[in-house]
């Protein structure tokens, strides 16, 4: 216990450790999961997150399920809601269990998704997680990291009353913890491309550290087995955004990446973002469930990759967007 007190105090500033697994949970404000799974054949996208929050009156957790094609959303807020201290996991009251090889939730008996994860390639062993150096600082407004970088899923769903087989769909899982979520953010994620094993994932927010305003993008790839990670200081990257398009780029040693994001028509699906102090939740995530993402990797000016998606998460996150529809650049 002498070793593990500091331990649990450096953690609960978000901030891991070198060789320390990021997907464990920190004891921070908010520890987010987010569950994507894609059916490329049957052209489906089925979602689900779940914030699990704490506040001076306990722990809660808002869980949310979305879906694609339609404009299927259903979300709660429930108590009592834990966060796994041992592995990436969670659990909210009777409505949810998830974790990197399972996902049950109940939202109704409209609203329901029974899943096992199998042939799942983790995030691999590395000193740090998606962010590099950047995990070991503590006190950043919020922290992110892929966990299951691909996987094939088995089981069912039923979404607004429509039921849905899910068996060998592409699974993804990552985890995003901190005080709370950033002003602004962009995310990205695709995988399913058409005649290539590959999976991309991008995220970036204005965070503020010791008085200043950053903007940091974070960027994997993962071609087959191989993973590849992009992340300031160790490779400079360029982020633009408008409500329908995202764009990328990224360079470190050795390699380059690509990234072009497109909006898909209609409008995208509003998801709940956790108020912590005011236990409630925002509908301010705008995310879209099947849009485009052209994704292009090089290595010493060589293409190691070159795809489209067309069934990618593209999602911005704003308390207002700017009306002019010209990219911002962060």
């Amino acid at each position: 216990m002498v070793f593990r007190r500091p331990l649990d105090a450096y953690r609960g500033t978000g901030a891991d450790p070198p060789f320390c697994d990021p997907a464990r949970a920190h004891d921070t404000a908010m520890e987010g999961y987010y569950w994507r799974v894609v059916d490329a054949e049957g052209g489906s996208v089925v979602v689900v997150l779940c914030g699990v929050c704490r506040d001076a009156a306990g722990p809660w957790a808002t869980v949310a399920l979305a879906a694609h094609p339609g404009v299927f959303t259903r979300h709660a807020l429930v108590t009592p809601a834990a966060a796994s201290r041992d592995s990436f996991g969670a659990r909210a009251a009777d409505l949810l269990r998830g974790s990197a090889d399972d996902l049950r939730v109940h939202l109704g008996e409209d609203a329901w998704v029974d899943l096992r994860l199998r042939s799942v390639l983790r995030w691999p062993g590395r000193v740090f997680g998606a962010l590099g150096p950047a995990h070991a600082v503590p006190g950043l407004g919020q922290y992110w990291h892929p966990v299951v970088l691909t996987a094939s899923a088995h089981g069912e769903a039923c979404l607004g009353g429509v039921p849905r087989r899910l068996d060998g769909a592409a699974a993804y899982a990552e985890k995003n913890w901190g005080p709370g979520f950033p002003a602004r953010w962009w995310w990205g994620h695709a995988d399913s491309f058409p005649g290539g094993d590959a999976t991309v994932a991008f995220a970036g927010g204005r965070l503020g550290l010791a008085g200043h305003v950053l903007s940091p993008t974070a960027v994997v790839v993962r071609l087959g087995t191989r993973v590849l990670r992009f992340v300031p200081p160790l490779a400079r990257l360029r982020a633009a955004a408008t409500p329908r398009t995202w764009q990328v780029r990224g360079r470190s040693l050795g390699h380059a990446v690509e990234i072009e994001g497109e909006a898909s028509k209609g409008e995208p699906h509003l998801l709940p973002v956790p108020d912590v102090a005011a236990r409630r939740v925002d509908m301010r995530s705008r995310q879209y469930l099947a849009g485009v993402v052209r994704l292009r990797v090089c290595r010493d000016g060589r293409v190691l990759f070159e795809g489209e998606s067309p069934l990618a998460g593209l999602e911005l996150g704003a308390p207002a967007i700017n009306p002019s529809g010209h990219a911002s650049v962060w």
